[in-house]
């Protein structure tokens, strides 16, 4: 006991030294602050974000070698991506069962070797780090796990947690990771200066009583000091927050979380507007007193199988309101096995290959060092305009505009303050400075007056949904090398400026014509006229060398014609559609081929309106009641193919054979609007996992319905076992692609109409609501019974509802329901998006108890 006594009193003394000579501590209050760091002001609060990467471990590792790729040089390209989009952190779970034996010695291995390069590359363009040294992970995601030496493998996460020697292995472990002299700095990973915080594990999981949960974590913080290490620890405290006081009465001087506001592994791409899922990330405790003394990062977050580019800054205003100071994406893809994300399947980054969500990431990072901690923001929808930023759903839009600072993700009309003031601009498409049909993204940069850099990467296309199940051979995104025309606007460098290449290989020869010039891939110099300069490519600015470059190479091999048909028309509307073509050659013509019986000569091109996208109108006097199809015909060097199947040849010819064709099923007005089929729909449905719930076909030939056998109507939080239970079931399902053949229609049908049956003993109450555009939810309840088939709750009835967060996020503490209606506001029926049932909403306490045995056959408009 007197040991333990003065190693607590050592302990003691040593984090309190640290804040006066440490290059970061935690203050009295809680916030991470600079010490005695070079380039930094003393005292100021840290700020850092940045994403997780893992190329030196595990899967990716292993498919760098796969594919004969040097890991160091993918490692060094990433890196210089990451500091394109301003990321100044980076986090990354150590796979300890890969450079530990059972006993928690440090193999210093291949693996450990490519750490050590990753934070020299990090430490060289200014970016700071946080690592956690254990992750209680086997090797192997998604591959299965590969016999590896660790400790980890040997014990498991749970035992790892509780067994004696696995414990005295995890502080032999921690002892010699921090003590580790990294190979490329000469520095101990204990003393490195871009080391700013250490994470003990990655989501341990507790069980046991609170005491046994506070003595664990505070002999790893013994031995990660004994090694004289004066950096900030802390432990994750986001996982069965039961023992919330555990974590607080321990010796950690901060908190960890997480967010996956959508889910994990949804297997397709989510759509439907998800701001509310993002509206505040609320913590349970956040009032105890010994947490307001701990410092708060975030390891991981995403957005998991979205593949917007809105939303990320949405989530770094959350978490800056939480009190959030670091913040890391999961997980940034490697350049080299991006095109298939095949690593985490459920998330997707890119610079390259996935640009618009990668500028979202980099306007995230700008929240994080611009909007004040624990700034209270305003709630949904009012929290999409705030500090300078702007975020739009509708047009899948996030942006930042400043005097000297233009940031977006997508076509934007911003009014710029003070152009001739503007110093940095990222982004993609159109705005007030720069018009671009390229779909890669571009930075430009004011290095000197008169004097700019432009950086522009390759297009990027999703030829498929990039998270459904990958593999390396299927190539979800293909990038494409080709010469676009740009405009620049920019007062600074007037209508008569030069432009030069500055990275290797690059031989463009363009001219500028007053402020446009046709520009491919690639790293420039651009130069008022009469400015002189005496940059060279060689020249350095801020934590880049000017003639640095690296992308993907082409890879389209083939032409691929993206296009959705409409499910349904309306007899007699015109129907206009759209198609993105992505050829090898610049297709010299593009026709649309109606091949119904009396319409097989009915030719109609398809014109170019920007970029890849083409658009054709069918005329409103050719959609008429019946089957419309028809198919795209694309001529390259004189050669057709004709799509969807892509086969050689042109409808008109006399020998066309293929028989392949979209399809819209034209109707008249009056006919109802499909929102919901069991039949086709259930697989798009977000819900929890039901066990047994499955789809139950009926006579009618091709139609079924999903069965919901609820045995237990509470939702449980498996990790805060004194949680309340909430009693709801619900679904959401995006209707927007359903609906958009009819849009017009829409607001003519006066009633909203579920057909399915209840086999209970009573009528059981099922919610049913629309969810519009904006994520306004209006609602009304039908009692299912066993023989009507048909409950119809009129349209103009219909009342604000909460908005059920769906799928569920994780942390699973955030909240179930969220309120995004005002009482105040009516229902548009045109602007409606997706559908919400529920089951649980006007239920008594009785039938909440009950098992509910409910089927969905359709949920229609009439």
């Amino acid at each position: 006991m007197k040991k333990l006594f003065v190693g607590l009193l050592l302990l003691v003394g040593t984090v309190a030294n640290a804040q006066k000579t440490a290059d970061v501590y935690v203050d009295k209050a809680g916030v991470l602050r600079w010490g005695k760091t070079p380039g930094q002001r003393p005292g100021a609060e840290v700020q850092g974000f940045g994403t997780n990467y893992t190329v030196p471990f595990a899967y990716a590792y292993r498919t760098a070698k796969k594919l004969g790729v040097s890991p160091e040089k993918a490692i060094a390209d990433d890196v210089y991506h990451f500091s394109r989009l301003g990321f100044d952190s980076y986090r990354v779970h150590v796979w300890d069962t890969e450079i530990s034996d059972t006993l928690g010695n440090l193999l210093d291995n291949d693996h450990l070797r490519l750490l050590d390069f990753t934070l020299k590359q990090l430490k060289d363009r200014g970016i700071r780090f946080v690592l956690t040294p254990i992750a209680y992970w086997g090797n192997g995601w998604p591959e299965p796990d590969e016999k590896t030496p660790g400790f980890s493998a040997k014990y498991g996460k749970a035992a790892c947690l509780t067994n004696p020697d696995a414990i005295r292995a995890q502080e032999n472990y921690l002892y010699q990771f921090l003590n580790h002299v990294n190979r490329y700095t000469g520095i101990a990973y204990r003393d490195e200066p871009n080391l700013t915080v250490l994470e003990v594990s990655n989501e341990p999981h507790h069980g046991g009583t609170p005491a046994q949960v506070t003595t664990f974590i505070d002999r790893m913080v013994t031995a990660m000091r004994r090694t004289g290490c004066q950096k900030p620890i802390f432990y994750n405290i986001s996982h069965s927050i039961h023992l919330a006081d555990a974590y607080i009465n321990s010796t950690i001087q901060g908190g960890t979380f997480q967010w996956y506001p959508t889910g994990l592994e949804s297997r397709h791409a989510l759509t439907g507007n998800l701001l509310p899922n993002v509206d505040r990330y609320t913590i349970p405790f956040a009032d105890k007193p010994g947490f307001k003394k701990m410092a708060k990062i975030v390891y991981e977050f995403d957005a998991a199988d979205v593949g917007s580019s809105y939303i990320y800054p949405a989530m770094a205003r959350s978490f800056r309101e939480a009190g959030m100071q670091l913040a890391h994406q999961f997980a940034y893809d490697p350049t080299y096995m991006a095109a298939s994300n095949t690593e985490y399947a459920t998330h997707f980054m890119n610079l390259a290959y996935a640009p618009q969500k990668a500028l979202s990431l980099k306007l995230a990072s700008a929240v994080f060092h611009r909007v004040p901690l624990y700034q209270s923001g305003k709630r949904f929808p009012a929290d999409t305009l705030f500090n300078d930023f702007r975020i739009s759903y509708v047009r899948n839009l996030a942006e930042l505009v400043t005097d000297t600072q233009f940031i977006y993700t997508n076509d934007t009309d911003a009014k710029l303050p003070a152009p001739d003031k503007l110093t940095e601009i990222a982004g993609y498409g159109r705005s007030a400075v720069v018009q671009y049909d390229g779909t890669g993204a571009y930075f430009l940069d004011r290095i000197e007056p008169g004097v700019w850099r432009l950086e522009l990467m390759p297009d990027a296309v999703w030829v498929r949904d990039v998270f459904e199940r990958n593999n390396l051979s299927k190539e979800n995104v293909v990038i494409n090398w080709r010469t676009w025309p740009m405009t620049i606007n920019l007062p600074d460098l007037g209508t008569d400026f030069t432009i030069r290449p500055l990275n290797d290989g690059n031989a463009f020869t363009g001219q500028v014509s007053g402020m446009t010039v046709p520009v491919s891939p690639g790293s420039y110099l651009l130069v008022r006229k009469g400015a002189t300069t005496q940059l060279s490519g060689n020249s350095r600015w801020k934590n880049l060398t000017l003639n640095e470059f690296t992308a993907p190479a082409t890879s389209v091999a083939q032409t691929y014609v993206l296009h959705q048909p409409f499910p349904t028309a309306t007899t007699g509307q015109p129907l206009s559609l759209t198609a993105t073509i992505v050829s090898v050659n610049e297709p010299e013509a593009v026709n649309l081929f109606l091949t119904g019986v009396d319409q097989q000569r009915q030719t109609i091109p398809l014109q170019r309106s920007r970029g890849y996208t083409y658009t054709a109108q069918i005329p409103a006097s050719l959609v008429r009641e019946g089957i419309l199809r028809y198919t795209i015909a694309v001529t390259e060097k004189g050669n057709t193919r004709t799509y969807p199947s892509g086969v050689a040849g042109s409808p008109d010819s006399w020998d066309f054979y293929d028989t392949a064709a979209w399809s819209v099923r034209v109707m008249p007005k009056q006919t109802p609007i499909s929102l919901f089929n069991a039949a086709t729909d259930t697989d798009r449905l977000s819900r929890d996992y039901l066990p047994e719930s499955r789809l139950l076909p009926l006579s009618e030939t091709g139609d079924a319905e999903l069965w919901l056998p609820i045995t237990n109507l509470a939702t449980t939080d498996p990790e805060d076992k004194n949680a309340k239970p909430i009693y709801d079931y619900s679904m959401r399902y995006y209707v927007a692609a359903n609906v958009a053949g009819r849009r017009r229609d829409v607001s003519s049908f006066p009633n909203l109409v579920l057909y399915g049956r209840s086999l209970d003993n009573q009528p059981c109450p099922v919610q049913v609501a629309l969810i519009t555009r904006s994520g306004t939810v209006y609602g009304g309840t039908v009692l299912v019974d066993a023989t009507t088939g048909r409950f119809a709750v009129p349209v103009n009835q219909l009342k604000p509802v909460p908005f059920v967060s769906l799928p569920r996020p994780y942390p699973s503490f955030l909240p179930y329901f969220i309120n995004t209606t005002s009482p105040a506001t009516r229902l548009d029926p045109a602007t409606i998006e997706s559908i919400q049932l529920s089951v649980g909403p006007g239920m008594t306490p009785a039938q909440a108890n009950q098992k509910h045995d409910l089927r969905i056959r359709r949920v229609t408009l009439e």
